[in-house]
């Protein structure tokens, strides 16, 4: 792969990981509830229904889920940053092949080729 389209990989990767570390920071602070005084917990907003309760769960759950998913893709993206570094980058981890540019374009985070994602996909 030529250093140019390496370097657009890299830059490609580097905004999307400030993206999400964006993202990682507002989950967070949904997910601890924090007020602007920065406290977790706003006694404004305290259920007084047991139904209002079991919403602000889900809500608190459903946002730790998101927060654990973009966690897990910015170890995707600093991983596939490390394999720039390595000179890896666009070698597939499982067979040794090289990841087509068209999927790295969509996927830049990408480990796999898609014959070996698939196969992987299929175990789990």
């Amino acid at each position: 792969m030529k250093s140019s389209e390496l370097a657009r990989f890299k830059e490609q990767l580097l905004a999307l990981r400030a993206r999400c570390t964006g993202d990682v920071e507002q989950l967070t602070d949904e997910g601890l509830r924090r007020g602007e005084d920065g406290v977790a917990g706003n006694l404004s907003h305290l259920p007084l229904h047991l139904a209002d309760v079991g919403s602000d769960n889900f809500e608190q759950e459903f946002t730790l889920s998101l927060l654990q998913n973009e966690g897990k893709l910015l170890a995707e993206i600093d991983a596939a940053l490390g394999r720039i570094a390595k000179g890896t980058y666009g070698i597939c981890e499982q067979c040794g092949g090289t990841i087509p540019k068209e999927r790295l374009k969509a996927v830049p985070y990408t480990a796999y080729c898609v014959n070996c994602a698939r196969k992987l996909e299929q175990r789990t």
